[in-house]
């Protein structure tokens, strides 16, 4: 089945400093992305999501500024999540940028799942 890439902006009140651990750390993650989220070994990292594991390379990370995970089962291959925070010289807002990439073509679907997410973690920020 050929991937889907949904993309969708998100602005905090809150650095990229004060927001990078929620995208790069197991306990990060686990508040609002996943229901568990364990660090297993050479960068990898397994997300448990209804009772299904989903494991996952940090394949890409830059400080306070970029987190991209790869899945790795077979039949995820070529799925991946990316974080990218961005600040504003202008505003000094910092925009998240998500790029889900999956077999889940449904774009009022992932825009629900994603903004859900989104404001369980600003809840968490207070941003």
């Amino acid at each position: 089945m050929e991937k889907y890439k949904f993309s969708r902006e998100y602005e905090f009140r809150a650095s990229p400093k004060v927001l990078y651990p929620y995208f790069s750390t197991p306990a990060g993650l686990q508040q609002w992305f996943a229901t568990k989220v364990k660090y297993t070994n050479d960068s990898n990292f397994d997300f448990l999501w209804d009772d299904e594991s989903h494991p996952a390379r940090l394949s890409s990370q830059r400080l306070n500024k970029l987190v991209k995970f790869d899945f790795l089962k077979d039949d995820q291959k070529g799925n991946y999540v990316e974080f990218k925070l961005e600040q504003s010289e202008l505003t000094n807002a910092t925009f998240l940028k998500v790029t889900d990439n999956s077999d889940n073509h449904d774009e009022t679907e992932l825009e629900d799942i994603w903004d859900g997410m989104v404001d369980k973690l600003k809840e968490i920020v207070g941003g």
